[in-house]
C-alpha cells in the first residue's frame, strides 16, 4: 500500500482527476483500483510535497485570512475585516458601519433586544442600518448622555434613530454619563426610570459598542466631556482604552479610577455576560486599545479594517 501512496506519477494522476475533472475520491478509487482512504492519503501527500498548491484568487482572501487569525488569537466568535484600500478615515468608518449593519441585519430575527452605546463608530452603524420593520426587537441605550455637544452621537439619540428604522420601541436613559458626586449618582440610580433602563441594558441579547483611546485623540476630550486633567490622570493610571466609557488597562482589566466609579452605564463585567457584543474600531491610535479590549472578554465580534487588523496581530 505504501508503494502506491508514494507513486509520484499516480499521485499526479489522482490530483488531475480530483481537481481538474471534478471526480470524487470514491470515483477515483474505483477508477484506479484502490480504496478511498488511499486516494485521500495521496491527495494529502500531494499537498505536503507541494505537488499541489491551492491559491484563492479573490480580493477578499486577504481579509478573510486576517479574520481567521484574529479569531484564533483572541478566541472571539467572529472578526469582520474590511479592506481599507486607501479610503479616508470618514469613508472607512462608513464601511465599518455597513459591515456591522449587514452582520446584525442577518442576526436580528433571533434576538429580542439590542443595546446601543455612543460615539462615531456606533453612529456609522446606525446610519448604515437598513429600514426594515422589526417590531419584536427593543432598542436600549447603554449609557447616559455626554453633555450638550455632538448630540447625534449620544446613546439615547442613536437608540431612537435605530428604533425608527426598525419601526419598533426604544428606552431612554434620562441621566448624564458621568456623575462626579457619589451621593448624586446613588440617588439617580434609585430612580426606577434610570435603574430600570440600566437593567434592560444589562440583559440585552446583543450590544453595539465602540472602542476608544482615552489618552490619544479621544472623542470624549474633543467634545469636552474629559478635561486635560482627566486625560492626564487616566494616562497616569495606565488607561489604554475604553468601551462604553469604562476605562481599562493593557490587559483589558478595568482600572481603579474615580471616572470609572462615576459612570452611569453598562460596565465591562455586564458586557461580558451579554451573548453578543459587537465592537467597531479603526485607527493607528486604537491598535493597543483594540488589542486590550479583545483581551477583556467584553467583545465577541470585532469589526475593523485590514491595516488595523494586521497591526493588532503584530502585537506580541
Amino acid at each position: 500500500m505504501r508503494a502506491i501512496v508514494d507513486d509520484r506519477k499516480l499521485i499526479v494522476k489522482v490530483c488531475k482527476l480530483y481537481y481538474f475533472d471534478g471526480m470524487t475520491q470514491a470515483q477515483i478509487a474505483k477508477r484506479i483500483g484502490v480504496s478511498r482512504p488511499i486516494v485521500s492519503k495521496m491527495l494529502s501527500k500531494a499537498k505536503e510535497e507541494k505537488i499541489v498548491e491551492i491559491f484563492i484568487k479573490d480580493e477578499s482572501a486577504h481579509t478573510v485570512d486576517l479574520e481567521l487569525h484574529i479569531e484564533k488569537k483572541y478566541g472571539i466568535k467572529e472578526a469582520i475585516v474590511v479592506s481599507k484600500s486607501g479610503y479616508e478615515s470618514g469613508v472607512l468608518l462608513d464601511l465599518l458601519g455597513q459591515a456591522a449593519a449587514s452582520y446584525v441585519s442577518k442576526k436580528i430575527g433571533s434576538i429580542e433586544s439590542l443595546g446601543i452605546s455612543w460615539g462615531k463608530s456606533v453612529s456609522s452603524f446606525v446610519d448604515a442600518y437598513p429600514f426594515e420593520k422589526n417590531e419584536n426587537v427593543k432598542v436600549v441605550p447603554l449609557i447616559g448622555g455626554m453633555g450638550r455637544s455632538e448630540l447625534d452621537l449620544h446613546s439615547n439619540m442613536l437608540a431612537l434613530k435605530l428604533a425608527q428604522k426598525l419601526h419598533t420601541q426604544c428606552s431612554y436613559l434620562y441621566a448624564p454619563a458621568m456623575i462626579e458626586n457619589a451621593d448624586t449618582k446613588n440617588r439617580l440610580l434609585e430612580s426606577e426610570d434610570i435603574n430600570g433602563v440600566l437593567q434592560e441594558g444589562n440583559e440585552v441579547d446583543m450590544a453595539i459598542v465602540g472602542i476608544g483611546n482615552p489618552v490619544v485623540d479621544s472623542t470624549m476630550e474633543k467634545i469636552g466631556y474629559l478635561s486635560n486633567e482627566d486625560v492626564a490622570s487616566l494616562k497616569e493610571a495606565d488607561a489604554i482604552g475604553d468601551i462604553n466609557s469604562f476605562f481599562f488597562d493593557i490587559d483589558g482589566v478595568p482600572i481603579p479610577h474615580p471616572l470609572n466609579d462615576s459612570i452611569i452605564g453598562v460596565d465591562l463585567e455586564s458586557l461580558k455576560a451579554i451573548d453578543t457584543t459587537i465592537a467597531l474600531a479603526t485607527g493607528d491610535n486604537k491598535t493597543l486599545s483594540i488589542h486590550s479590549a479583545l483581551l477583556s472578554g467584553a467583545v465577541d465580534v470585532l469589526v475593523t479594517d485590514d491595516e488595523t487588523a494586521q497591526k493588532i496581530l503584530d502585537i506580541e
